[in-house]
């Protein structure tokens, strides 16, 4: 940070406020504290019958690798509506949401990762301009070697050992993948 966006003072300290614990920028002039705080990262993983919908990225980062459609949440949107505004955009398709499933602390990159199970029902799916191709997969058919995130891998797992149990806990867990 370089300017105070309340006064446009260029005096701009980096260091911990009074009765605080967590260094944050300071304007000098104005007084005004500055508080940083993670991103959330919101998506589905849209089943039908025995697949799961996966989407192939056409955008940075890891553009060209397999993903359950997810992205940056929006100021003035549920959790829900993420996710389902996320799907959309990379699918086409309006599942319907059946529970959360999995959340992931990323503090290394300040980023929380909220997966939702979904079902897809006879929706419609396809191509957006952030996915050059969209699939249902059966487990044994995912291109596990070609997944672009951890905590997508991570989430697909516990989906196929669950499936096989037939109960889908919420899971909630730090992690430090990168």
């Amino acid at each position: 940070m370089r300017y105070c966006s309340k006064c446009g003072s260029d005096q701009i300290d980096f260091k911990v406020p009074d009765n605080d614990t967590i260094k944050r920028y300071i304007c000098s002039a104005c007084d005004s504290i500055f508080y940083t705080n993670p991103n959330v990262i919101v998506g589905t993983i849209c089943v039908k019958d025995d697949q799961v919908l996966l989407c192939k990225r056409n955008i940075e980062p890891r553009f060209g690798l397999w993903t359950l459609p997810a992205g940056f949440m929006e100021n003035s949107e549920t959790l829900q509506e993420g996710a389902l505004r996320e799907t959309k955009e990379e699918t086409q398709a309006s599942p319907t949401i059946t529970s959360p499933y999995a959340a992931f602390s990323l503090t290394h990159i300040s980023q929380v990762h909220l997966f939702y199970l979904a079902d897809l029902g006879d929706e419609s799916f396809g191509p957006t301009s952030e996915s050059s191709e969209v699939e249902l997969f059966y487990e044994k058919d995912i291109p596990w070697d070609q997944i672009a995130f951890p905590t997508v891998t991570k989430t697909l797992e516990y989906y196929f050992k669950d499936k096989k149990e037939g109960v889908y806990p919420f899971r909630e867990e730090g992690l430090k993948l990168w």
